[in-house]
């Protein structure tokens, strides 16, 4: 059984520098930006979607505990009265597969439902066939689509 406890500050100064860096590496694996540039777009996307860190209104950053040792983060926004969005969800690489996400996800949904939401929406890259695989089977519908090839 995992809880899912808001960020102090320390876990968000913990958490916003490995998620600024996994967040360029990933924008860079799946094409849409470069090595070069991916660091500072990196860190503009999450000064803007979190100008007050972890205090940023409208959104919640919880870490998800497991016996009292954090296993994962979890950042829901709410972006109007009745549509959240999942930013990001991880769960450290040794707790992987054991069905902690699934779990946070499942809370995360509550604590969504008790602030009044109806939706909840989240991206996922395309490569990562685990996460997608874990929403489908969640009950989250694929809503756009896009496709690139290199030429």
């Amino acid at each position: 059984m995992i809880k899912l406890v808001l960020m102090s500050s320390d876990e968000y100064q913990e958490y916003i520098s490995s998620a600024i860096k996994s967040y360029a590496e990933e924008k860079v694996l799946s094409g849409n930006w470069n090595q070069e540039e991916s660091m500072s777009k990196a860190e503009e996307e999450y000064t803007r979607l979190l100008p007050n860190g972890e205090k940023t209104e409208s959104n919640f950053l919880y870490t998800i505990q497991k016996d009292d040792s954090a296993i994962g983060v979890i950042w829901l926004a709410q972006l109007s009265e009745i549509k959240g969005y999942i930013y990001d969800i991880y769960i450290v690489e040794k707790y992987q597969g054991m069905g902690y996400a699934k779990e946070a996800m499942i809370q995360i949904e509550k604590i969504g439902q008790k602030l009044g939401m109806k939706k909840i929406g989240l991206h996922v890259f395309g490569h990562n066939k685990v996460a997608r695989g874990l929403y489908d089977k969640l009950g989250y519908q694929t809503t756009n689509v896009l496709m690139e090839k290199e030429i």
